[in-house]
């Protein structure tokens, strides 16, 4: 009777979401893929600077500036020594919200050595293709001797502070639970590394003041909408992948609650829900390995508007998801027929959609949207 319950389980744990995914086979009618520029190494971030120009990391260490037309590069001075092993190395760019007065951006990345190693997070002008000012504003606490599950997604909300994905370190999941640990959560912090005095456990001595949210495995990305919502992607092991709509102080439940499967393909736990654990807004059985996510809430894709993208490197495809009311109503998957894995997605200010591939001559690309579209 146990096998058949625990069989019973697991065939729940790899059905998919009720919603059904469609893949797009006439992609080329809505939008045509423009190729910016290639040979990046392992491209893993992108922002998008005022002149036009992007901000291009690659996960071995550099940080280029590339022009609005791609025929130039220019590799910025200053940048940090990372950690290139697994999947650590310079990670992500986000430009702070009055970048225009303050040339100030934020970078993550990994640091350390394979038997000790840190997330970390710096702070510095952007002057001259050139990092100056140079401050390490937070560092994830303990050390692990992994080089996998780093999270290392940031944003901005829309008072300053910054948000921080960190991951479970992969072989300390059970510490996503604990509070007195960086490992499987959400931080918040100010752009100088102070700790705002609003967050949800700053009062409580047995836990870290930067933890905003915690129970994450491996967080992917992390955005915030114009109104003010957070949402935020993770992996799960073998299946199990979720959006989750984060909020301050919540508990997403990992690795108590989980749709996945371990990779041998044991159960990590007999339950999906729990009381006093936020369910994941959807989920995917099997993986889709999503790593960057964007919401495009502007005009130029006038029919996905309200939509969110995820970029996805083992489904090797960007999905669109439609939102109605917090929900996922409807998925389809795009751009699968390139076989390419997919790192970053990101909507420019002036509203197009823009994709990093994921390898040793990683591709930015750019969706044009047809006459049919517009």
């Amino acid at each position: 009777m146990a096998k058949l319950t625990q069989l019973l389980m697991l065939t729940a744990l790899l059905c998919s979401t009720a919603y059904t995914s469609v893949e797009d086979v006439h992609a080329e009618d809505r939008f045509t893929v423009q190729e910016i520029a290639s040979d990046f190494n392992f491209p893993w971030s992108l922002a998008f600077l005022p002149d036009g120009d992007f901000l291009i990391s690659e996960k071995s260490g550099n940080l280029v500036r590339l022009t609005a037309d791609g025929k130039s590069r220019t590799i910025i001075e200053n940048t940090p020594e990372v950690l290139f092993a697994g999947q650590g190395g310079l990670q992500d760019i986000v430009l702070d919200k009055d970048y225009k007065a303050n040339q100030q951006v934020y970078l993550s990345y990994a640091s350390g050595d394979d038997t000790g190693n840190y997330l970390k997070v710096l702070s510095a002008r952007l002057v001259n293709d050139r990092l100056d000012n140079v401050s390490v504003i937070f560092t994830s606490n303990p050390a692990k001797s992994t080089t996998h599950h780093y999270g290392a997604r940031m944003a901005q909300l829309a008072d300053g502070t910054l948000l921080i994905t960190s991951g479970d370190g992969f072989k300390y999941r059970d510490a996503a639970q604990y509070l007195d640990t960086h490992f499987g959560k959400v931080l918040r912090i100010h752009s100088n590394g102070d700790i705002p005095n609003d967050n949800p456990f700053i009062d409580s001595e047995s836990a870290l003041p930067e933890i905003y949210s915690y129970g994450h495995r491996n967080p992917q990305a992390i955005l915030v909408s114009q109104s003010g919502q957070i949402w935020s992607n993770e992996h799960g092991p073998k299946g199990g992948d979720e959006l989750n709509l984060i909020k301050p102080g919540k508990n997403y439940g990992w690795p108590a609650v989980t749709f996945g499967a371990d990779y041998t393909g044991a159960l990590i736990s007999p339950y999906s829900s729990a009381p006093n654990i936020e369910d994941p807004v959807a989920y995917w059985t099997p993986s889709i390995a999503s790593g960057g996510m964007a919401l495009n809430e502007g005009t130029m894709y006038p029919n996905w508007q309200g939509n969110i993208f995820l970029a996805n490197l083992a489904e090797r495809s960007m999905r669109r998801l439609v939102m109605e009311n917090n929900q996922v109503t409807e998925q389809e998957i795009l751009l699968k027929d390139r076989n390419e894995r997919i790192r970053d997605v990101r909507v420019s200010p002036d509203g197009y959609i823009y994709l990093l591939t994921d390898s040793a001559e990683g591709k930015l690309l750019r969706l044009n949207p047809t006459e049919n579209e517009r």
